[in-house]
């Protein structure tokens, strides 16, 4: 069996949690709902937290993307450290709650 690089799981509010490389994104509820039924690209977004002499600050940036592969049969999530690809249906029942995590895979690069 070959180890996963990563994978996604849902939230309670409906959105996505992305695990890759040690790092945690997340997709937004309503990016979700445009991805899976319009098509259109979601923004990937990370939170970076921070202390400063005692004040918590922090920042949520966009980090990457997730579009639908125009095959339509596949999910690619793009970051600053490559690419993930997960099978359309597997996202889609994640997204729905039908299933609380699924793998990502190494996507190719070009």
């Amino acid at each position: 069996m070959m180890p996963e690089d990563g994978f996604i799981a849902c939230t309670a509010a409906g959105g996505l949690i992305v695990h890759v490389e040690a790092e945690q994104y997340r997709i937004a509820p309503e990016d979700v709902t445009g991805l899976i039924f319009s098509g259109r690209p979601a923004p990937v977004t990370r939170s970076r937290v921070r202390h400063d002499n005692g004040a918590v600050t922090g920042e949520v940036a966009i980090e990457g993307y997730a579009a639908v592969h125009p095959a339509g049969r596949a999910v690619v999530i793009r970051t600053r450290e490559g690419a993930w690809i997960i099978p359309l249906v597997s996202f889609r029942r994640v997204a729905r709650g039908e299933t609380a995590s699924a793998p990502l895979f190494l996507g190719v690069t070009v």
